[in-house]
């Protein structure tokens, strides 16, 4: 009986029309410095984008790079069990609702 030791993962690729996103992590005060009581956890629905799909990757229509910060639809967003806090996620790319950017004009003269 041979005990066969599990290696640890290294990544995790995306597979099809998806991406790999780190959650942020759910807010606790307001902008204006409110304390929000655990009761009213608001659901986080933004996160960065860790991996992508070689199929998103090659689409022009999706254009997203690691790194990213987003916003998401959480309903179809999968679990990952890859860290101890759990906070990555694999997600469909039609459930990705926004990308945030800054606007290159302003940033020009800074």
């Amino acid at each position: 009986m041979s005990k066969t030791r599990q290696q640890p993962l290294e990544y995790v690729e995306p597979i099809g029309a998806r991406v790999l996103v780190r959650k942020d992590e759910p807010k606790k005060t307001t902008k204006g410095g409110i304390a929000l009581p655990d009761a009213a956890e608001i659901p986080t629905i933004t996160g960065r984008v860790v991996a992508i799909s070689k199929q998103v990757e090659n689409d022009d229509d999706f254009p997203l790079r690691q790194y990213d910060k987003i916003l998401f639809h959480p309903k179809e967003a999968i679990p990952v069990d890859f860290e101890s806090d759990n906070q990555l996620f694999v997600i469909p790319v039609e459930d990705v609702v926004a990308v945030f950017r800054r606007d290159p004009e302003k940033t020009k003269g800074d």
